[in-house]
């Protein structure tokens, strides 16, 4: 909002601190935030600068805070309510792409940095509320959980990053009013991070921790692995909060016309995520498909090695048979010669280790084969599945589709409506512009017939006065 935006006034040497506190918040300075039911009213405080004065007024530093802490407070209330509300409106599981609940984000990022002290670094000054929230970890037991969680994220390289996944971790957890709770409650540890008038330290936290409870009846969902949670600006959107003099107008209808608009997109969605889903089948069937082809050739490989290695047994055994008749005969015969009968000995011996071999490598390769038959069942038995799963889900697919078109035509028809009540709106206005020019005629002739009876009025005072 440029309303919005801070003067670039340069500061003097004796408010450099005020002007230091305020630039981070200078919406909240100026402006006095207030609630008219659900919505925020805005008042700009005309008093209010960053120059001294010899009395200052609204320059106190510790109106400032006050005046920061109370609109902050405001903001929370606004932020948590519109979020509980919209969300149980919606039905649904929230993501971190939800407007209402990134606005909720920014603001307690706000409350947590308020008054916070600046620790000196090689960098310079850095105003980080990560480290007040490594402390809930002491108080709470349970809260050691999502703080390894968030020490373990690779893609969080800053302290505010971690401190915005420590917030979301929390959220999800459904313990952020708890741990706030028992955090507000030590101020003897918050007064090394905050200042005494911070909003930590102030009874605007208390009720903030208070007003978190509602939070739990939220379900949220992150996904924060590929989410860039360190260069993120936590700029508060007023938009979402002011109140609209044309709001009111056609409200119903227009609220008809949301809830269509929710629906078609959340079929959109599914439909998208149902498609995507349909798509990881088909590559796990094809894929599936592929290796049951490889497993099948590499089976028929086996086969084939498996009947080489049995021809090879049978040429072996008759192979040793001769080798043994050879044998017997060489041994009847005494006058045979004595080496001949050594050589044929050691050639028995590497033969018979030649078949045990053979019968060795034999079983092996029966036992491979057995277990590719198995795999081969387990595969075509998990192809069947993905196969019935992927029809099933074709068949919501074409459901939905058949839903997107009954939406998009209840959408058609409330676009008519609204242009008929716009054409006759405009009419009205038309009607009412004739009348007020009507108006604005009749009261112009009423004062001419004003100044005639005063001409005749003075005219008959006259002719009486003659007449006397």
């Amino acid at each position: 909002m440029s309303a919005l935006t801070p003067q670039s006034d340069m500061p003097t040497p004796t408010t450099d601190k005020i002007t230091q506190a305020a630039m981070e918040t200078i919406y909240l300075c100026k402006f006095r935030v207030s609630m008219d039911g659900e919505w925020l009213c805005l008042r700009e405080l005309d008093d209010i600068s960053l120059t001294p004065d010899p009395e200052p007024t609204h320059e106190d530093p510790n109106y400032l805070m006050a005046n920061e802490r109370m609109n902050l407070m405001n903001m929370a209330k606004l932020s948590i309510k519109g979020l509980i509300e919209s969300a149980l409106n919606l039905g649904r599981t929230l993501d971190s792409d939800y407007a209402p609940l990134q606005q909720f984000f920014v603001v307690m990022e706000h409350c947590l940095k308020h008054g916070l002290k600046a620790k000196k670094t090689f960098l310079g000054q850095n105003k980080s509320f990560w480290g007040p929230l490594e402390l809930v970890e002491k108080l709470v037991p349970e809260a050691a959980e999502i703080t390894a969680s968030v020490k373990d994220l690779p893609g969080l390289k800053t302290p505010v990053g971690r401190g915005r996944a420590w917030l979301r971790l929390a959220l999800m957890q459904k313990k952020l009013s708890e741990y706030m709770k028992a955090l507000i409650n030590r101020k003897d540890l918050l007064s090394e991070f905050y200042e005494p008038n911070a909003l930590m330290m102030e009874e605007e936290g208390a009720i903030i921790a208070g007003l978190l409870v509602g939070l739990n009846v939220i379900d949220a969902n992150f996904c924060m692995k590929g989410e860039d949670l360190d260069s993120q600006v936590g700029v508060i959107d007023f938009s979402m909060y002011l109140k609209d003099g044309n709001s009111t107008k056609g409200s119903e209808g227009d609220g008809q016309i949301t809830a269509i608009l929710d629906q078609k997109n959340y079929v959109e969605e599914l439909n998208r995520h149902l498609s995507a889903t349909v798509n990881n089948l088909q590559a796990k069937v094809d894929a599936l498909e592929k290796s049951n082809t490889k497993l099948t050739e590499e089976l028929a490989v086996a086969n084939n090695r498996i009947i080489t290695l049995q021809e090879e047994m049978e040429r072996v055994k008759e192979e040793s048979s001769y080798i043994l008749e050879s044998s017997r005969k060489a041994t009847k015969d005494r006058t045979a010669d004595g080496q001949a009968l050594t050589e044929a000995r050691k050639q028995l011996k590497e033969e018979t280790q030649l078949r045990l071999d053979v019968e060795k490598e034999l079983e092996a390769q029966i036992g491979m084969r057995q277990e590719m038959e198995l795999a081969m069942k387990m595969l075509e038995k998990d192809v069947c599945e993905k196969q019935d799963a992927l029809v099933a889900l074709r068949q919501q697919l074409d459901d939905l589709r058949a839903l997107k078109h009954e939406l998009s035509f209840k959408l058609q028809s409330s676009d008519m409506g609204v242009k008929q009540k716009s054409e006759l709106n405009s009419r009205l206005e038309e009607k009412t512009n004739q009348m007020a020019a009507t108006i604005k005629q009749l009261e112009q002739s009423e004062k001419d017939l004003v100044k005639q009876a005063k001409t005749l009025n003075s005219a008959a005072n006259k002719l009486i006065q003659k007449h006397h």
